[in-house]
């Protein structure tokens, strides 16, 4: 009986220290998983930093481009939303053609937004189109006058990106052409609060955004 008594104590010594085995393992594998998670952040941190930097260069660099075709007061500079305001004159009230001197100006933003999308593998742009709150009475269909067919502010905001995006694209291929995405706000979001009527809320903004999930 004695004998087997140590047999029993032995075993129980040995599953013991099997139990200690796997939860070291286990403390291990999560340790490791905790370092790799923190790893990423603090890549991913750099990595959105430096695509930050590369943003901001171009904002630069376009700036000073349509500073030099004297077309400065058509955009707005965001460097800390990472946007452009395109709102001087840019569309008449309720119509979707962009202003020849707009048009120009979004020629001109064209190689900085193709040097982002090529220097930043997981960066979009978005084209956001606004109104002003004159209500749309009745559905549009002239499209030689207005540009588009809408019969509320938010399909001729959509209509207004789309003209942008159409003159930002140019002779893009598709895999970039597809990451220039459109969309519309109606009047939901003016610039000038205290009047929405204003002309300024007839605009289109050009964000440049970075897609951070892993």
């Amino acid at each position: 009986m004695k004998d087997n008594g140590n047999e029993w104590v032995s075993i129980g010594d040995l599953m013991a220290s099997v139990v200690a085995v796997v939860m070291l393992l286990l403390v291990v594998s999560v340790l490791q998983q905790t370092y790799a998670e923190i790893k990423y952040k603090e890549e991913l941190s750099k990595s959105v930093a430096n695509q930050k930097v590369v943003i901001e260069n171009i904002f630069n660099n376009m700036k000073e481009s349509l500073k030099n075709e004297n077309l400065e007061t058509l955009a707005e500079f965001n460097f800390v939303e990472s946007k452009i305001s395109f709102k001087d004159g840019l569309f008449e009230r309720g119509s979707a053609i962009i202003t020849p001197k707009a048009r120009k100006a979004f020629l001109k933003s064209q190689d900085k937004i193709v040097e982002f999308l090529k220097q930043v593998p997981n960066g979009k742009i978005l084209v956001e189109g606004h109104t002003d709150n004159l209500p749309v009475l009745k559905p549009v269909i002239d499209i030689e006058t207005y540009g588009a067919v809408y019969d509320d502010n938010f399909t001729l905001s959509a209509a207004r990106a789309r003209e942008a995006r159409k003159h930002i694209i140019g002779t893009l291929d598709k895999e970039l052409a597809n990451r220039i995405i459109v969309t519309g706000y109606g009047d939901s979001c003016p610039v000038n609060k205290e009047n929405p009527s204003d002309a300024a809320n007839r605009r289109v903004e050009i964000r440049f955004t970075i897609d951070t999930e892993k």
